[in-house]
């Protein structure tokens, strides 16, 4: 068709490709009993027809004034004019076809972060240990990588797998805590809550190193007493955010789809550095550039840089008031951390528990 003009489907023409068979060949980098098996696939489902020579060969040649065919022998494409309707039908189908197959893709992408970041928490509060053991195992089987050659059928089955084992995974983090933090599928998240921290959350120095390791910054420190005015250091800063109190589970509740989408897909738990490469590839993305980046984490160090991309990112879809200038509310948290004004604890909470 793309051999063909619009003068050639006009009444009292013939679309005729008179292209040679090697010709044909060449542009399509296969060899030329390739496209004479693919022409007779065509011919056999009444696609097209061949207009011949005396000796098969395909030659033509067209009107330089008007740029119709005097005349021409090869194949013949008016057979494909009367499966237009057909034509269209089947195209109609392939693409609510396809919008299906990848809208339960995407509901299963959204679900398998949903379950690594539970599992992740529950791994962290060395909860459930026997019954943790089993989510997880009946997890790897279903963890496989999803290509396109996947039935829909067979990726509705996968869907419903995900959903079950998701719904019993969150069975039990209610059971440990207490309380759900999830937001259910679809539900929106609020931006700010009141709420604390779990009492039987770990806490780790992670705003600084990538490594974890343990540490205590209580009220009575210095750190939390500073007056706003006063100038802080990068470890006080990080402290005054509540930093080290959110766990990794809970940043990736809070974060987006886009986030999610820059993380490893690997069966494997996801870790600090994951977080903060992924957040470090979406930056260039929101126009944060890498001053600015350099800046949160001298102020915040990787981690806490990271968290501020991770709020900054939902910013901008929020439906309310969503952020114009990715870059500088970006910069807009960097100040505020400089200041002792920056409350990421309260922020990520906000994000990741859903509306009561």
């Amino acid at each position: 068709m793309a051999f063909t003009r619009d003068a050639d489907w006009e009444q009292g023409s013939r679309p005729i490709v008179y292209q040679s068979l090697a010709r044909t060949a060449l542009d399509m980098g296969v060899s030329e009993r390739q496209i004479q098996k693919l022409e007779q696939q065509l011919f056999s489902i009444g696609a097209i027809t061949w207009n011949d020579s005396g000796n098969h060969k395909r030659y033509g040649q067209r009107d330089a004034a008007t740029g119709r065919i005097l005349y021409a022998y090869g194949v013949d494409l008016t057979p494909l004019a009367y499966l237009r309707t057909e034509l269209e039908q089947k195209l109609h189908e392939k693409k609510l076809y396809d919008q299906a197959w990848l809208d339960t893709k995407r509901e299963i992408s959204w679900y398998r972060r949903q379950i690594r970041a539970l599992l992740l928490e529950l791994r962290e509060e060395e909860a459930g240990s026997i019954e943790l053991a089993a989510l997880e195992s009946e997890y790897d089987p279903i963890a496989y990588q999803l290509r396109t050659h996947i039935r829909l059928e067979k990726l509705r089955t996968l869907l419903e797998s995900h959903r079950s084992l998701h719904s019993r995974v969150l069975e039990l983090v209610v059971v440990e805590s207490g309380e759900s933090t999830v937001a259910p599928e679809g539900g929106d998240f609020p931006q700010e809550t009141a709420n604390g921290s779990s009492r039987n959350e770990q806490r780790f120095a992670h705003y600084k190193p990538t490594t974890h390791q343990s540490i205590t910054c209580s009220p009575s420190d210095a750190c939390l007493q500073k007056s706003v005015a006063e100038t802080s250091e990068p470890d006080d800063l990080a402290s005054a955010t509540g930093l080290q109190h959110l766990t990794l589970g809970q940043v990736l509740l809070a974060s987006s789809e886009r986030f999610q989408g820059y993380l490893p897909l690997s069966a494997k738990p996801l870790s600090w550095s994951d977080v903060v490469e992924a957040a470090y590839q979406l930056r260039r993305e929101l126009g944060v550039s890498q001053q600015s980046w350099s800046e949160a984490c001298q102020a915040l160090g990787r981690t806490g840089a990271a968290v501020c991309v991770v709020i900054t990112d939902r910013a901008t879809a929020r439906e309310c008031d969503p952020v114009q200038r990715p870059a500088a509310y970006f910069l807009g948290l960097n100040r505020k951390a400089r200041l002792g004004q920056l409350r990421l604890q309260k922020s990520v909470f906000g994000l990741s528990r859903p509306t009561p």
